[in-house]
């Protein structure tokens, strides 16, 4: 029984460090200075404000892997939804966010 259980944590434990290995997770300070954290969820990543008249609210579902990203993004002040694209550069994040991917936006987001 004792062998099952270390079996079950180095298997809990190595499905996290597959988690912590994508460089999108982390606390991220925005352009306007919030904090946005970046977390798994489900089978891709969420975006919530953590500091700020918005905090609390979750800004942005994406999947992807190794650096890029792709998925939905939310402007909490138009409380409008676009399509984004992200991508991690050492400690900046650029997403882009667009709508009918020919009128887009983009921010440089800092790792805290």
């Amino acid at each position: 029984m004792n062998g099952l259980v270390t079996i079950v944590a180095a298997l809990a434990l190595s499905a996290g460090l597959a988690h912590a290995a994508e460089p999108i997770i982390g606390n991220w300070k925005t352009e306007v200075g919030t904090t946005a954290a970046i977390a798994p969820c489900g089978d891709g990543y969420c975006i919530t404000l953590k500091t700020g008249k918005h905090a609390g609210e979750r800004i942005g579902t994406f999947n992807g892997k190794d650096g890029r990203y792709s998925g939905k993004i939310t402007d909490p002040d138009a409380k409008k939804t676009y399509d984004g694209v992200m991508s991690v550069s050492g400690n900046t994040v650029t997403m882009k966010g667009c709508v009918m991917k020919v009128f887009c936006q983009s921010q440089v987001w800092t790792r805290l």
